[in-house]
């Protein structure tokens, strides 16, 4: 783990929401002279190593939420404020196994996204 790496998944620890590659890049600064193709090896790597999820339609990244999973992921995504919560969907993610190999597809990672409103903006719509 290099210290642009460390220092990549620790920004993605530390936000609430997705962050966007070139939001990390602008929050490294200076460090270690950061580039873009710094920031996408980067999260490649983090990605490739099961620490982080890239959220596609946000064309962002999140840090695993679940380290002991299978490196599949559901992610909850409020329209609203754009939070992603990670779920394990233990059960979804089985299904959606079987029926893969049904049809003889080895499934090798699987990352949902559901879209809707979070119990936060729901409330606050509401108020």
């Amino acid at each position: 783990m290099t210290p642009i790496r460390r220092r990549v998944l620790e920004l993605l620890l530390a936000t609430d929401a997705p962050a966007k590659a070139y939001d990390l890049l602008d929050q490294l600064g200076d460090e270690g002279a950061a580039k873009p193709p710094t920031i996408y090896r980067a999260l490649d790597f983090l990605l490739e190593m099961g620490l982080a999820h890239k959220i596609e339609s946000l064309n962002a990244y999140v840090a695993c939420g679940h380290r002991d999973h299978r490196h599949s992921a559901v992610f909850l995504i409020c329209d609203s404020c754009h939070a992603a919560q990670e779920l394990h969907a233990d059960a979804t993610i089985s299904a959606l196994e079987a029926e893969s190999a049904e049809v003889d597809f080895a499934l090798r990672s699987t990352v949902l996204e559901v879209r809707g409103i979070c119990a936060q903006c729901r409330k606050a719509q509401a108020a």
